[in-house]
């Protein structure tokens, strides 16, 4: 039964997209003057007379630290919750907008006591904590350039991004705690400022795991030390709608590293504006919690910038899914009566493995919308998310021997906003927009454009596809919150995104459209493989294993053959349930099943069984290092290694791809 909640959220984005329809420009400038406030209005809305370096809003002035606090404030919602702290070892907090304006005043006095001022570039390398938002909202408070590098990054990245950025200062902690254990992070950052040479005039360290810690004088403070003395009321900077807002370098890049650069006003137009409309977003009742790590860009426009902007109560969550033990998740879902859950398809896929009787011992019932991020969902575990997870109308009962039955069902399932974008495109860019229209959602397809974008998929002519078959993704027109440029390197920027095709974005994906219009991403296009003249995508690969019942998860590589010029190879994760199946029978099995599903054109050459793929903190399988494994490399890139959440498993495979 469609409730009218439903119709009326229908309604609104079919109005949405009329809009955008009749005049992009006007639909932008609309959302910019109603989810945005300005101290100055714009009077001009997009500048495209140099492309492609757009500026939107130009004439304006904001500030991205107000529109995420101080306007709740003043709205009379300072008590309303912020962000529900939860530490992996168990400790919380509950910080409220009031109290968070404060301590970000209290942080921006902070910084422009150290001397760092509008422009200035500083580096955030911490873990999942409040001091995390604190610091990122003050760098936006006082207009310095945040940059935030991942936690998970060695000394040699993290000192590459700070010569990039040229930071004046870098925020840290002693530590963190992750699966149990102090997870160090000062120690990295000495290592990093180790050689001379360096722009950093001062180390802020958040003590965090109380571990014992080296202490440059002069330089390293403790940021509690530093901040408390400071008066908990700062006066708003206002910045031009142009003002670099933040760098952020993308992951798992070789040699000199790509600092991505947005500005602020159009950014926080489109990520106030998609929090809002993908996630049907309610701030009065919802609890949204987006599991990313702030060090990723979705971390900083879907739990930072958009949610925040909208005035929403979130989850902020320091560790991992399985520890202390694997049902953390959804323990945390029951406890704040989460309602708004965002994550990745690899963490679906880890809880697929792990068993749905975990989740089912929980009650679920908060959660109205689910959304994924990060890569393509195959519809396996689409399904398994939309039933396991969204479905669960309370907890199952436990029989004498832990058996679990599950508990009631929904009576309609909630639906699940599958999006695509990039750390280049800054906010969403395609989602079917589930809480709007449930019952056109198509498991594994990201389906169209959110209203105001021009999106197409063209062939190698840039001429929009007229069959269904692969092409590459492109959007046409410029958006509000794409990236402006690459840090101290415009050439690069042109060349990388603005090259391939005359006058479009290229996004660097493969994708096609079905009978009925809808996009369908087929992943990066130097994941499609060439296997003797014909073109296969690894995506519609790795969905054919996970189809297979012995499989949990799969990663696809194509690697240089000489024969075929290249050659699929496969690394799987089979199911608890499979878990005892002869390595070499699963082998053999999986490349029958994937020659019935696609074809034996793209039977692999070879499929591992192993326990564990090479994965990012973040949830982001590293394939390079599986296709240098499969194309004879002995040794693993240190740097990518050092990006990974269980750099051990490297060793497994490489092991196994040498037998």
């Amino acid at each position: 039964m469609v409730t009218t909640h439903e119709q009326e959220t229908t309604q609104r984005a079919r109005d949405l997209y009329a809009q955008a329809e009749q005049s992009s420009l006007e639909y932008w400038a609309d959302r910019a003057r109603n989810e945005v406030h300005w101290d100055t209005p714009f009077t001009e809305v997009l500048d495209w007379s140099n492309p492609p370096f757009a500026r939107w809003f130009a004439d304006g002035t904001t500030n991205a630290c107000y529109n995420a606090v101080d306007r709740h404030v003043e709205a009379g919602n300072g008590e309303r919750v912020a962000l529900y702290f939860e530490g992996e070892p168990g400790d919380t907090d509950a910080v409220t907008y009031a109290d968070l304006q404060a301590r970000v005043s209290q942080a921006a006095n902070a910084l422009e006591s150290l001397g760092v001022t509008k422009g200035d570039r500083v580096a955030i390398y911490l873990p999942m904590l409040v001091e995390s938002v604190v610091s990122i909202l003050a760098c936006a408070r006082i207009g310095a350039v945040h940059s935030v590098v991942f936690g998970g990054f060695s000394a040699e990245a993290l000192r590459s991004r700070i010569d990039d950025a040229e930071a004046k200062v870098v925020i840290t902690a002693d530590g963190s705690f992750r699966r149990g254990k102090p997870n160090m992070l000062k120690p990295i950052v000495d290592d990093a400022l180790s050689a001379e040479g360096h722009t950093v005039d001062h180390v802020l360290v958040v003590n965090r795991n109380k571990a014992e810690i080296n202490w440059v004088e002069g330089r390293d403070k403790w940021f509690h030390e530093v901040v408390s003395d400071q008066p908990t009321s700062h006066e708003v900077v206002w910045h031009e709608a142009e003002h670099p807002l933040f760098i952020l370098y993308t992951s798992g890049t070789t040699g000199q590293p790509k600092g991505i650069l947005h500005t602020t006003g159009g950014y926080l137009t489109q990520v106030t504006a998609t929090a809002r409309d993908t996630f049907d977003l309610q701030p009065e009742s919802d609890v949204f919690w987006c599991t990313a790590d702030v060090g990723w860009v979705t971390g900083h426009s879907y739990i930072v910038y958009g949610p925040m902007s909208n005035g929403a109560t979130q989850v902020l969550y320091e560790g991992t899914p399985d520890t202390p033990h694997r049902g953390r998740w959804w323990e945390i879902v029951e406890k704040y009566g989460v309602t708004i859950l965002y994550t990745a398809p690899t963490a679906i896929r880890s809880a697929m493995k792990w068993g749905r009787d975990i989740p089912d011992r929980h009650d679920l019932s908060s959660i109205r919308l689910l959304g994924s991020v990060g890569e393509a969902i195959n519809p396996e575990a689409w399904d398994w998310y939309r039933e396991v997870i969204g479905d669960n109308n309370g907890p199952g009962t436990v029989d004498a021997d832990g058996n679990v039955t599950p508990g009631p069902r929904q009576d309609h399932p909630v639906p699940i906003a599958d999006t695509w974008w990039q750390t280049e495109t800054g906010a969403h860019i395609l989602t079917p927009l589930p809480a709007l229209t449930p019952d056109e959602l198509k498991p594994g397809s990201a389906q169209r454009a959110v209203p105001g974008i021009s999106v197409d998929v063209v062939d190698d002519n840039g001429k929009t596809m007229q069959d269904t078959t692969q092409g590459f993704l492109v959007i046409r027109e410029p958006w509000p919150a794409m990236a402006r440029t690459i840090w101290g390197d415009d050439d690069r920027f042109v060349n990388t995104y603005w090259s391939h095709f005359d006058g479009m974005y290229f996004a660097g994906d493969g994708a096609r459209f079905d009978d009925e219009g809808d996009i369908w991403l087929l992943g990066r296009v130097d994941d499609v493989m060439n296997i003797s003249g014909h073109r296969l995508s690894t995506t519609e690969i790795e969905s054919a294993l996970v189809s297979n019942e012995l499989v949990a998860e799969a990663a696809v590589v194509g690697a240089a053959d000489a024969t075929t010029g290249q050659a699929i190879y496969g690394f799987v994760i089979l199911t608890d349930e499979a878990a005892g199946t002869d390595p070499q029978e699963a082998e053999e099995q999986l490349r029958n099943h994937v020659g019935t599903h696609i074809g034996p054109i793209a039977k692999p050459k070879r499929i591992l069984v192993t326990t564990d793929l090479p994965k990012t903190r973040s949830g982001k399988i590293m394939r390079r290092l599986l296709k240098d494994a499969a194309e004879g490399q002995t040794e693993a890139d240190p740097t990518a290694l050092a990006t990974l959440a269980d750099p051990a498993v490297m060793e497994e495979i490489l092991s196994g791809m040498k037998r």
